[in-house]
């Protein structure tokens, strides 16, 4: 029987001479199985956007009320001649008797990086030889397995593979035309393919256990944790976790070594994809944590830790609103060291204003990179600026993710795969069982009360009504749904059925089907299917992150083919092939270079033809 509970009667108004008319109270239904009844597991913070974390993130770790100690940069007036050395412990024990924890100490940069109370802040910018106190101001990126011994993961790189892993954005920049002209899947023999070349990754770390990077991988260190294990964190689903495994695999994939890939996508390869330079070394550095945030300081670190590794190139896919002198310092030095930097021009979408500017990438020694959508538009996100140099593919760019940390969705019924979406939040689990018509999902007692029982079902919900996606779904948990499938009601969303949760819970699995599934989906009510959830291997992102490592690996090619060049002589290449694209709604300039996309879309094949044939 039905649990009911009354809200209450009211007995008011009794008269003399008859009995009072009842009053009507609308019952509220308890759940029929409270056992399964979603719980919230969200923090007790509200959720916020990527760029509202960004900031408040920035406001926290900067913002003090009291006297402790805040990171900060100090920069001291340049010092040279047999006394810069003793000149720099003296400024180094000058602060440690200030109570300063000191970080970094860069006697090149004349820069520390330590922590001062305000108090000893004060009395330290009284030192005439203080150039500057700066905030150590947070950086941001711009979109989880067992660690064994580097040795045990380095092998031969895998020459052949097939062309279905080379995506839109590797034949956009000609990639696959350097190392594969006759398009036969098999890396051709003698081609640049960015071996002898090493690119060093400064981001949230990667997973080196990844199929696709192992080959590839030639150590790392850690700047967050500080250790050698630059592991790309993503166990609690958190924003900036993965997102140095993506940029690396852009580089770096190998053909022929795929994980685990998506099966509802049929565009996809079943062997994953390709980075446009294969054959080139990688180095990570992670300064990154889990949220994507990070600190100047250790950018300035790994960066000098790319170039003592010997790193050709560094790629940055990061950065912060406002410029920073030390930082500037570090990048001009590596620079002129023989090191080329290439970083992300950011995601704010706006245009040729000073605010726009994201730094590194505006650095005078940094080639800033801008995205382009797969028509070779701008996307509306990607900022740009007099300081733009080169644009490259950055929207739904399909690469490498931490392994089995991208979720997607498995249903089979009638002995039949059908694609379908899984949405955000929900778990690794599998579930086969009776599938129920539970109609919209409107209340706890949508679906048909005698197939709906706690023992469990498969509940089919049709989206529509005033009711959230996440409503339906604890609606029919509540009733025994132990996985549910959401059906489509708008054929424009067919395409990309984004939908949402909204938070993290004890949810079920759930997964969406389009439109065009929904009359073989229903023929199937009464009889078993199994809704899953499983984790993939590669993910679909953008952002200008994830246009940064195609000129940078585009560089590592141009560099192979003829490795007498000097970085600025390949940034000269680069910019120089680079196709040049049209804004209907800027003025065409007369030197080839715009404010939206720079010198044009980075060119490959153009490139090392032109590094060979000088």
């Amino acid at each position: 029987m039905r649990r009911l509970v009354l809200l209450g009667l009211l007995g008011l108004g009794v008269s003399a001479c008859k009995e009072p008319e009842p009053i009507k109270v609308e019952p509220q239904e308890l759940p029929l199985c409270p056992d399964l009844v979603v719980k919230d597991l969200s923090r007790s913070a509200p959720l916020v956007s990527q760029a509202q974390g960004a900031v408040s993130s920035a406001l926290r770790s900067t913002s003090s009320s009291d006297n402790s100690p805040q990171p900060m940069l100090v920069r001291f007036r340049k010092q040279t001649g047999v006394q810069a050395a003793a000149v720099s412990r003296l400024r180094e024990d000058r602060v440690r008797k200030l109570g300063a924890l000191v970080k970094y100490h860069w006697p090149s940069l004349d820069t520390l990086a330590l922590s001062l109370t305000p108090e000893a802040q004060a009395r330290l910018a009284q030192d005439p030889e203080v150039l500057s106190i700066t905030p150590d101001r947070p950086v941001h990126a711009l979109g989880m397995s067992p660690w064994v011994p580097v040795s045990a993961l380095l092998g031969a790189p895998s020459t052949t593979g097939s062309t279905a892993e080379y995506t839109w954005a590797v034949q956009m920049t000609q990639a696959n035309k350097v190392w594969d002209a006759n398009n036969d899947g098999v890396l051709d023999s003698g081609a640049p393919t960015g071996e002898g070349i090493t690119v060093c990754v400064i981001d949230s770390g990667i997973d080196p256990n990844h199929p696709e990077l192992k080959a590839a991988y030639a150590g790392g260190k850690d700047f967050v944790d500080n250790d050698d294990v630059p592991e790309d964190k993503d166990t609690t689903g958190a924003w900036g976790g993965g997102h140095g495994t993506h940029v690396a695999g852009t580089i770096v994939a190998q053909l022929g070594s795929g994980g685990q890939v998506n099966p509802n996508d049929p565009t996809l390869s079943p062997s994953g994809m390709v980075g446009l330079a294969p054959g080139a070394k990688l180095l990570v550095a992670r300064v990154l944590d889990e949220n994507g945030d990070g600190r100047t300081s250790d950018v300035i670190a790994a960066l000098r830790w790319c170039k003592e590794k010997e790193a050709h190139i560094a790629s940055l896919s990061l950065g912060s609103s406002n410029p920073d002198e030390a930082e500037r310092a570090a990048f001009d030095e590596v620079y002129a060291a023989g090191m080329l930097s290439i970083a992300a021009s950011g995601n704010g979408g706006e245009l040729a204003t000073p605010e726009s500017k994201v730094y590194p990438a505006a650095y005078a020694s940094v080639i800033a990179v801008g995205a382009v959508d797969p028509e070779a538009k701008h996307p509306a996100f990607s900022q740009g600026g007099d300081h733009l140099s080169l644009v490259a593919p950055g929207v739904n760019i399909y690469s490498t993710y931490p392994q089995g940390q991208s979720p997607f969705a498995t249903l089979e019924a009638g002995g039949k795969f059908y694609a379908s979406s899984a949405l955000d939040f929900v778990p690794y689990e599998e579930y086969t069982g009776k599938l129920v018509d539970c109609g919209l999902g409107e209340n706890n007692r949508s679906c048909p009360e005698l197939e709906a029982t706690c023992e469990g079902f498969v509940a089919y919900v049709t989206r529509g009504g005033e009711i959230k996606f996440s409503d339906k779904v604890k609606n029919v948990r509540s009733q025994g749904a132990r996985a549910v499938i959401i059906a489509n009601n708008d054929p424009e969303d067919d395409e990309a059925l984004g939908f949402t949760l909204g938070s993290p819970a004890t949810w079920p699995p759930v997964t969406a089907i389009p439109t065009t599934l929904v009359n073989d989906i229903r023929a199937q009510i009464g009889s078993p299917v199994r809704v899953g959830i499983r984790g993939g291997d590669y993910s679909l992102s953008t952002g200008t992150s994830m246009a940064t490592p195609h000129v940078s690996a585009v560089a590592a090619l141009v560099w192979s083919a003829r490795p007498t060049l000097t970085n600025t002589q390949v940034r000269a290449i680069l910019e120089s092939t680079a196709k040049n694209l049209v804004d209907p709604e800027v003025p065409e300039s007369p030197t080839g270079k715009d404010i939206v996309f720079g010198y044009g879309l980075v060119q490959a094949k153009v490139a090392v033809d032109k590094a060979l044939n000088p």
